[in-house]
Parts: structure tokens; C-alpha cells; sequence
């Protein structure tokens, strides 16, 4: 795999593209990186042309300070950027958690291009319960920037550390995440996902989508994904015994196979 930088300052990494085989684009969750894909990409690379990046905000990625530069069109517009430049004219588009949201930003965006999406634990209709959630991090948001950014980059968290299983509320693992991701951004992040109101988007999709939950995620309650897939139209579900939230580091043989499986090749 080799690095890059966009003009805006993404940092991506890719394999050697050979035409005639499929492409897989791959964006990470909250507070993660392209580093949660390595083990994917070494499974991967010798067989498929191979996308992952730093979302803006996460690891080395540019890190803007202002609340509006992390609208999800923006993640998503970074992403189409580098589709451009790279010339990829179809691809199959792997999201996991927050990413689902971004990914449903280039299901509209990149309509023509995408022939197939994969969304992992997806936070499709975040619970509207969490209303005080929302003030807090609205709060939260508003004393951040009282305080002057830091003008720095993260680096890539080595998850090898947290295997062979990671709790959705491990600390060691939102430390180091949230370490490396910045509060500021976490929580502008995490807001985001609260004010999303684009999930009915979803509903009029028509390629073929795979999701794959966990049934014991305690982030996002599996019954949102059965639903989800009951009213979709070209949708096979997948759901994992025993697994919770972050099944792209937890269950990488079972999330390795149903992705080569759904791709066909």
C-alpha cells in the first residue's frame, strides 16, 4: 500500500490499481482511521484495488477547528475529491458505524459509480432519546472552543493492542482514540451524528447493500439494523453472534468473508 495526500490534505493509501478487478473504498467510524482497515488491506490488496483514508479530523489527516467544516457532506466531499483524482469510475463502498453516514452522502453523491455498499454496524436513526446527550454536546462544542486549537496532526492507533476483542466501552480504546482524534473533534463528531436527519435517504436506495451487525452491540441496538434491512430492497443481512459495536476489529475473518462473498470475485 502506498501513502498520499489530497490537495485539501486527506491522507488516503491505495494499491496498485489494475484495471478489470473491483475496487473497494473503505471509510472507518468515529475517532478511528484508516488503520482499523490494515488487516483488510493485507487480505485484501493482492486481490482488489484497495481505498482507506484518514477522515478529516482523524489521524493524519488535516484537522480543521471550526464546528462547520465537519458537516457530513464535507467527509463525503473530501472522498469524492479523491475518487476524481484516482479516475474511479465504479466501486463498491464499505462504511462501518458514523462512516454509514458519511457513505450514504456518496450513495447520492457518486450514485453512478457506487454498484454496491457495505454497511457494518450502522448508526442509521441514532436514538432520539439522547436529546440531553445533544445539549450536553452542544455544551460540550461551545466550551471547546473557549479554548485555542491544537494545530496538529494524530498518527495511526496500532489495534493490534486491543485484540483479539475490544469492548464497545473498552477506556484503553476510546483513550487512545479519542487521544488521538482530539476531544474537539470527537465531540464535534459525535454531535453530527445526533443532528443527522438524512436517514430516510436509506429507504430509496436500489443496488445491492450488505449489512452486518452485531448482537450485542450496546452503541446502536441490532433491532435498528433488522429493521433497516426488512424495508430495503436489495438487502441481506448479516448478524453475529457474540459481537458487539466494533466488529471490523473483533470479527475480521467473518466481516473478510461476507465482504468477499457479497463482491462476488
Amino acid at each position: 500500500m502506498k501513502e498520499y495526500f489530497s490537495q485539501s490534505g486527506i491522507y488516503y493509501r491505495i494499491n496498485g490499481f489494475i484495471p478489470g478487478r473491483p475496487t473497494l473504498v473503505f471509510i472507518h467510524g468515529l475517532s478511528g482511521s484508516s488503520s482499523a482497515w490494515f488487516e483488510y488491506e493485507k487480505k485484501f490488496e493482492s486481490k482488489y484495488n484497495i481505498f482507506t483514508l484518514d477522515l478529516r479530523g482523524h489521524g493524519v489527516s488535516i484537522r480543521p477547528k471550526s464546528y462547520n467544516d465537519y458537516e457530513i457532506k464535507k467527509f463525503a466531499d473530501d472522498i469524492s475529491e479523491i475518487i476524481a483524482q484516482l479516475r474511479i469510475e465504479r466501486f463498491v463502498l464499505v462504511s462501518h458505524s458514523f462512516g454509514a453516514l458519511i457513505a450514504l452522502e456518496l450513495l447520492e453523491k457518486e450514485k453512478e459509480k457506487i454498484v454496491s455498499t457495505v454497511f457494518l454496524s450502522p448508526i442509521f436513526d441514532a436514538p432520539r432519546v439522547a436529546r440531553l446527550g445533544l445539549l450536553l454536546l452542544s455544551l460540550g462544542a461551545l466550551c471547546i472552543k473557549m479554548f485555542p486549537s491544537v494545530p496538529r496532526h494524530g498518527g495511526h492507533v496500532d489495534y493490534s493492542k486491543f485484540a483479539p476483542y475490544t469492548g464497545d466501552w473498552d477506556a484503553k480504546r476510546l483513550f487512545a482514540d479519542i487521544h488521538n482524534t482530539s476531544l474537539r473533534v470527537y465531540l464535534y463528531c459525535l454531535r453530527r451524528i445526533y443532528e443527522f436527519k438524512g436517514e430516510n435517504r436509506v429507504y430509496s436506495l436500489n443496488l445491492p447493500i450488505l449489512i452486518m451487525h452485531g448482537k450485542k452491540d450496546t452503541f446502536m441496538p441490532v433491532a435498528h439494523s433488522i429493521s433497516l434491512a426488512a424495508r430495503l430492497k436489495r438487502c441481506k443481512l448479516i448478524l453475529l453472534d457474540n459481537a458487539n459495536h466494533i466488529i471490523v476489529l473483533n470479527n475480521i475473518p467473518e466481516v473478510a468473508r461476507a465482504i468477499e462473498n457479497f463482491v462476488g470475485v
